[in-house]
């Protein structure tokens, strides 16, 4: 587990467009999940002790997100060659576990990733409503293990958004696994 942590936010970079399959059996878009009021696009995937670390709290933040017009969805991006744990099959196991309310898409071809220049899982990019970036950080200060009564910094960060349209200007970096890029051929 090589860990990882996010670069600082490069605000109103514009979100990347994508079409990727679904656990749902849906195909979807960036226009398919974006909100009213603002986006959160999440790199997760399914055996990365972080994420499995907070998995429930990013499912609570999501489903009050979507309450203020946030649209979330999250992007598997591994190899899941090298790492079967991520299979779309697994996916699917994990997100029903998890009682995910968003979609939960793998990016086979990593091309998603890399186009976010995502770097490890978990990895939050979160947009304003004309989908620029306002907010690369993380979802707080736990790491391998939950930290009581933390302060929920994506959630408060992705509120500001849909208020206001503007992000924080103080974020800390995600930090989580690399993503298990595919070997160039």
């Amino acid at each position: 587990m090589a860990a990882m942590t996010t670069p600082i936010c490069d605000f109103g970079r514009k979100a990347v467009d994508f079409e990727l399959p679904g656990v749902d059996g849906k195909s979807h878009s960036l226009a398919d999940v974006s909100g009213a009021n603002g986006t959160l696009v999440m790199f997760l995937c399914n055996h990365c002790p972080f994420v499995k670390a907070v998995i429930d709290r990013i499912v609570q933040d999501v489903s009050e997100l979507a309450g203020l017009g946030i649209g979330a969805v999250a992007i598997m991006p591994n190899d899941v060659i090298s790492h079967p744990a991520d299979s779309f099959e697994n996916m699917k196991k994990f997100a029903d576990a998890h009682g995910f309310t968003f979609p939960y898409l793998i990016d086979e071809s990593q091309s998603v990733a890399r186009a976010y220049d995502a770097v490890c899982t978990p990895d939050f990019f979160g947009f304003d409503a004309s989908l620029g970036l306002q907010y690369r950080g993380r979802l707080d200060e736990s790491r391998l293990d939950p930290v009581a009564n933390a302060r929920r910094e994506l959630f408060e960060a992705m509120k500001k958004v849909a208020e206001s349209g503007d992000g924080p200007r103080q974020q800390l970096p995600s930090m989580g696994c690399s993503i298990k890029w595919r070997d160039a051929a």
